[in-house]
């Protein structure tokens, strides 16, 4: 209830039957309430103000003095709800650059009401709901709405999408947040229809609800907006309220919160490592896709920065700013990147506005390449005209050249070829090389070219898979002599930084293996991979380490010189779900050899990683977690072959299982243990002996200033 408030509840021309509902439960639920038409309310007599629209926001409904004079109250520090079709009136009331793009009337045929971030479980709306899902409209009636989908508000934060029966519509946007001034702003756009009777539950979800919000209002009491955080408490206050989360990654680059993908702009400047990174301020869940950005100053320890770039209203990147790099432009840092509207996704440029990288200045001409080439023709789609995406740009004897993902109609996927003079007139080449859709994929996205000096290698991301070839390019041409993938598991879209000192370190994204739900209720999606030196072996094959700063994280150490193992299992003295294993194992007459870690004292959940005398490796996740929502499926690699010592750099952080095998091949793995006892580390051998020559775990420290750090266990 909302009793001992002052409510003014607004209208535009005279109530309708809907609005004339919703201020009767208010009446009745407060005492104090006086209906008010727009033109003639004075804030000032009211604790909190309340507009309900049963109908699409119609400009003309506002006039510009009712929006000045609402605006200008909130803005002294007044509090107002919108609800329904008002949320649509954040625009022209000045508290939002973009207004709701999903807007009208929709029948509603199955419980219906806000899907609550995790983020914001502890807001005062939220106050009295045990749950993230509640339900405020039950099926059987048509109401209006107007929600972010394709978009998202560039100055309010969501504190909730849509929740739908048993379905989670996470990119439906139903209930934002802005704080304008010193007044509070909130909207609830969805769901909140008081004319029709509903189910008993809903209906006392909807009042608590609205009661919850009307009382937040009007005390003036604000929680923080942690969607796009701009200084060092805010990120802080966002990692501390996922700390406790034992399958966050602690020494993994992660997002502050929200979701995570694709490295970007790896770019060392001005002493600094800068890594950017797809970013959804939204929710944890793939859409309207910004740039995050984290920074370090020894590649180990790592600070978030505010968020970089963030889609225009009215530009080519409106739908989102996706993937691109950065390069140094005769001392300014530059970055080239997709920027997507409607079916159209086009390259696009921005550059530094100071040297902490913080804030960029986008290219008034962007895209700065205007249409997708038309020899070979590219892929359309049901999603895009062009399948044409994702940059990596370098510069040669005074010329920029550029390759651009893409997929060809009737073909496979390609990399793309431009070149320009300036980095803003580009002049198309062709393709480097083409593949086969059957086993390189119909998309290449994130191709990446790299020099070794003998060799070259180009990577490509094709949906499922990175696979690298390496080779020789000369004269736009790609001559593939290997091929293989980057790595095994769940890594995509890596992304590399070449060091000062001729090193070349490689980030992928690390995308999560359980379900849309799952992560939702974690509050978070995505983490990058490790940082990965890579380079040419003697033999010209690629070598793959990590990169050696990650020695700084190092704390407390276990180590052997030898174990000789049988089929009796070898328990280590330790206990942890955030270390590096380094051993070299070899297979004398077993059939393989089994190192179980995230492993329960009973083995109910724990995750094997296996090396067998077929020369494979492998992480068994069928018994790696009791959550139904985890995937359970086993990941392989090939490997050297078993009569020779393998050399096994192993990383766990939390649900990241990351596998180096004799500096070569890379299999990294999604786990999610649900139990807080499942940190044990242990060692057997199948069907025969086999003998760790040597073997190290040390307990790895965070990388974040205020990341938890209480789930170690000693």
């Amino acid at each position: 209830m909302v009793e001992s408030l002052r409510i003014g509840c607004l209208y535009a021309d005279s109530c309708s039957d809907e609005q004339a509902a919703a201020y009767d439960w208010c009446e009745e639920a407060a005492g104090t309430v006086e209906r008010c038409s727009l033109t003639a309310v004075a804030p000032e007599a009211f604790d909190v103000l309340w507009w309900h629209r049963d109908d699409e926001f119609d400009p003309d409904d506002l006039p510009a003095d009712a929006a000045e004079t609402l605006r200008s109250a909130v803005e002294s520090g007044s509090g107002l709800l919108l609800t329904l079709g008002a949320m649509g009136a954040v625009v022209p009331l000045g508290f939002e650059t973009v207004p709701p793009d999903e807007t009208g009337w929709e029948e509603i045929s199955e419980p219906t009401g806000p899907l609550w971030k995790a983020l914001y479980e502890d807001h005062p709306v939220h106050a009295e709901f045990d749950t993230l899902r509640i339900h405020t409209r039950g099926p059987g009636v048509t109401v209006p709405y107007a929600r972010y989908e394709g978009v998202v508000p560039t100055r309010g934060d969501v504190l909730a999408s849509t929740a739908r029966a048993d379905t989670d519509a996470v990119s439906e946007l139903s209930t934002i947040a802005w704080h304008p001034g010193d007044g509070q702003v909130l909207g609830i756009g969805s769901a909140v229809s008081f004319l029709h009777p509903t189910h008993d539950i809903c209906q006392r979800n909807r009042e608590t609800l609205v009661s919850n919000a009307l009382r937040q209002l009007a005390g003036g009491e604000r929680s923080p907006l942690l969607g796009r955080p701009n200084d060092a408490g805010t990120f802080g206050l966002a990692r501390d309220r996922l700390a406790t989360d034992r399958l966050r990654p602690n020494y993994h680059v992660t997002p502050p919160a929200n979701w995570l993908n694709d490295p970007n702009g790896l770019i060392h400047w001005n002493g600094r490592y800068h890594l950017f990174y797809q970013y959804n301020p939204a929710g944890p869940f793939h859409g309207t896709i910004h740039w995050g950005h984290a920074v370090s100053d020894d590649l180990v320890h790592w600070e978030d920065e505010p968020v970089a770039l963030s889609p225009s209203p009215d530009g080519p990147d409106r739908d989102g700013c996706w993937s691109g790099c950065a390069v140094d432009d005769d001392g300014t840092p530059t970055v080239l990147y997709t920027g997507g509207r409607e079916k159209l996704q086009l390259p696009c440029m921005a550059t530094a506005d100071d040297d902490s990288l913080r804030t960029w200045s986008k290219d008034p001409e962007n895209p700065i390449i205007q249409e997708v080439p038309r020899e070979p023709q590219v892929l359309s789609t049901e999603d895009w005209d062009g399948e044409f995406r994702d940059h990596c740009v370098w510069r040669e004897d005074g010329t920029w050249y550029q390759l651009i993902g893409a997929g060809i109609e009737d073909g496979g996927g390609a990399a793309l070829l431009y070149e320009s003079g300036d980095l803003r007139n580009w002049e198309y080449r062709g393709p480097i090389l083409t593949g086969d859709r059957d086993t390189a994929g119909t998309v290449w996205e994130c191709p990446e070219l790299l020099d070794f000096g003998e060799k070259q290698l180009l990577h490509i991301s094709n949906y499922e898979d990175v696979i690298y070839f390496l080779g020789t390019y000369e004269d736009g041409q790609f001559d593939a002599e290997r091929r293989d993938k980057l790595d095994h598991g769940d890594f995509y879209a890596p992304q590399s930084m070449w060091l000062d000192d001729g090193r070349v370190l490689t980030w992928g994204w690390l995308p999560e293996a359980r379900d849309v739900s799952a992560q939702w209720d974690a509050g978070w999606s995505g983490t990058m991979s490790l940082p990965r030196e890579l380079s040419l072996a003697d033999d010209g094959g690629l070598c793959q380490r990590p990169a050696p700063e990650l020695r700084e994280l190092r704390g407390e150490n276990v180590g052997h010189d030898v174990l000789r193992l049988d089929s009796e299992r070898r328990t280590l003295d330790i206990d942890s779900c955030q270390f590096e294993l380094r051993s070299t194992v070899r297979l004398d007459d077993a059939d393989a050899l089994e190192l179980s870690v995230l492993e329960t004292p009973d083995r109910e959940e724990q995750t094997p990683i296996r090396y067998t005398r077929r020369s494979e490796v492998s992480v068994d996740r069928s018994t790696a977690s009791l959550d139904e929502r985890a995937t359970s499926a086993t990941q392989r690699m090939r490997v050297t072959p078993y009569d020779s010592p393998l050399s096994l750099r192993v990383f766990v952080d939390g649900s990241v299982v990351e596998v180096f095998a004799n500096e070569r091949h890379c299999l990294t793995s999604r786990v999610y243990p649900t139990r807080e006892d499942a940190t044990g580390i242990s060692l057997r051998a199948e069907g025969g002996r086999a003998t760790v020559a040597s073997l190290d775990v040390w307990e790895l420290a965070g990388a974040w200033p205020r990341a938890g750090t209480d789930r170690v266990s000693q």
